[in-house]
C-alpha cells in the first residue's frame, strides 16, 4: 500500500472472540494506534450491560456514530490504525464501513462453546457469560471479511491477518 494511503483494519466478533488481544498484537507490530470499541460505549450502555441486559440497536448507534468518527478522522489524518467492534450485524458493519474504502474487515469467527468458555474465565468485565447467547443470535456472519479461525494461536491469527493485507 502506498505509504500516505491510510489503512484501518476493523476486527469484528462476538465478546470473547479475542478482539483486544489480536487486535493490540498487530496494532503494537504494526506501529499504529488501537481503537477498542468498549471505549466509544456510554456509561449507560456499560452500565445496561453490566446487569446482563443486551444493548437494542438503539442504543448501538450513538456507539457505532462515535466509532466511525474515530475511523474518519484516522483516514482524514492518513494515520492507519487498528479498530475493534462487535460488528455483529450487516447494518452495523454499513454504518462503519461505507464510504471508507481504507477500511478493512476481519471477521474472529469462533463457535458457541470456545466463546462461552472464554467469556466465563472472565473477571472484572461488563460482558458476561449469560450474554453470550444474545450475541450469536444476533451475529450475522460477514461474505466479505477476512476470516481467522480464533482456535489458533493469536500470533498465527497476526500473521495470517497481515498476509491477507500484505501489510
Amino acid at each position: 500500500m502506498p505509504a500516505d494511503s491510510p489503512s484501518i483494519l476493523l476486527l469484528m466478533g462476538v465478546s470473547g472472540s479475542g478482539k483486544t488481544t489480536i487486535g493490540k498484537r498487530l496494532a503494537d507490530q504494526l506501529g499504529w494506534p488501537y481503537f477498542e470499541a468498549d471505549d466509544f460505549h456510554s456509561e449507560a450502555n456499560k452500565e445496561k450491560m453490566g446487569r446482563g441486559t443486551p444493548l437494542t440497536d438503539e442504543d448501538r448507534v450513538p456507539w457505532l456514530g462515535a466509532i466511525r468518527a474515530k475511523i474518519d478522522e484516522c483516514i482524514a489524518q492518513r494515520r492507519s490504525a487498528v479498530f475493534t467492534c462487535s460488528g455483529l450485524k450487516e447494518e452495523y458493519r454499513r454504518i462503519l464501513m461505507d464510504g471508507a474504502p481504507a477500511v478493512t474487515l476481519v471477521y474472529l469467527a469462533g463457535d458457541y462453546e470456545t466463546i462461552l468458555k472464554r467469556v466465563s474465565q472472565r473477571k472484572d468485565h461488563y460482558m458476561k457469560a449469560d450474554m453470550v447467547k444474545s450475541q450469536f443470535e444476533a451475529l450475522e456472519p460477514p461474505t466479505d471479511a477476512i476470516t481467522v479461525d480464533i482456535t489458533r494461536p493469536a500470533e498465527e491469527s497476526v500473521a495470517k491477518i497481515r498476509q491477507a493485507c500484505g501489510i
